[in-house]
């Protein structure tokens, strides 16, 4: 009676182990999937997958959800000067849809960084950080489905914007409060008040015309080259091209970056220094050579760096035909 009792038992392991290798191949169902994605994002809004888990909730079908995936390269020997900001702006929009009121198991949030899942870089063929992808629930992504932040940037808002556009869900975007803006402007008052208290018996200084009109050029200069856009786009502060090369000026007149402002402001500001020499020398009575040595300096000025915003442009405006010293 003991031989068919073990047999019994040693058949029934089989079978178990058998079921159960099979379940492991087949990998978790739709519904377990789902409650384990979750289950993740009620306690983070931003999941982090490895390739194990890429292809486990991502690229395993079917899929009744949609997935928005940042890939980055926080680590600090990747040099992924915009990684940081962008992935504070996701952080945002997930954080915003996961305390709204529409939010359901629909939608999720995930990052795969490229120190964790190289592999998933690899099957994708990404050689550049940060971007943004969506995975419908169905099929594979379109070229539409990647964010295209060279052109809109990565600010919280255009993220949001830019779902809507690929799932329908509307994500209001909720800033966590940030005071430092409004501290710094009570300082800088503070510190104006302190200083026209001190010097309340000479106030001459602000009727000095030179210092308004630096001041009134250092604004014109500020809003001129898009410190404003910026501002209110968040743009990349340069871009890293597909060849690893780095790009600082943008390839479209409908978009920029950071340090492209700073390039044109240092253009402009030459230009008018050109100018205001010319100026000087023209209507200057002090010593001849003086004059002409500022009015061909200012003339310098002007040609060299006026070509050069000419050539900002060019580069941003495809076809426009017109050069100067530079092309």
């Amino acid at each position: 009676m003991k031989i068919p009792i073990l047999s019994l038992l040693l058949i029934s392991c089989v079978l178990v182990y058998h079921v159960d290798g099979q379940s492991r191949k087949q990998g978790l169902s739709l519904a377990e999937r789902v409650q384990q994605l979750t289950d993740m994002s009620n306690k983070k809004a931003v999941l982090r997958l490895n390739g194990n888990k890429f292809r486990e909730y991502i690229k395993a079908a079917p899929r009744s959800y949609s997935v928005i995936v940042m890939f980055t390269a926080m680590a600090a020997q990747r040099q992924c000067m915009v990684c940081r900001h962008a992935s504070d702006e996701f952080t945002i929009v997930a954080n915003s849809f996961r305390y709204s009121q529409g939010y359901s198991n629909k939608l999720f949030f995930a990052v795969v960084d490229f120190d964790e899942g190289s592999d998933v870089f690899q099957m994708l063929r990404l050689n550049t950080a940060p971007v943004f992808m969506h995975f419908p629930p169905k099929g594979k992504p379109k070229t539409a489905d990647t964010m295209d932040i060279s052109r809109i940037g990565f600010s919280a808002e255009a993220i949001a914007k830019w779902i809507a556009e690929r799932t329908d869900i509307q994500i209001r975007v909720f800033r966590p409060p940030n005071y430092s803006g409004t501290l710094a402007l009570v300082v800088l008052f503070a510190l104006v008040a302190g200083f026209l208290y001190l010097r309340r018996n000479n106030l001459d200084f602000l009727y000095n015309k030179t210092m308004w009109g630096m001041g009134s050029l250092f604004f014109c200069f500020a809003m001129v080259s898009g410190q404003m856009w910026n501002h209110i786009r968040g743009p990349p502060f340069v871009h890293k091209g597909q060849n690893g090369q780095i790009m600082y000026v943008h390839g479209s007149s409908q978009g920029q970056f950071v340090v492209e402002t700073y390039i044109v402001m240092v253009l402009n500001g030459a230009v008018v220094l050109g100018m205001i020499l010319l100026t000087e020398a023209a209507r200057g009575k002090g010593d001849p050579k003086k004059r002409k040595i500022l009015a061909v300096l200012g003339l310098v000025l002007l040609s060299v760096f006026f070509s050069l915003l000419l050539s900002v442009f060019r580069t941003k405006t495809q076809g426009y035909p017109y050069s100067f010293l530079f092309k």
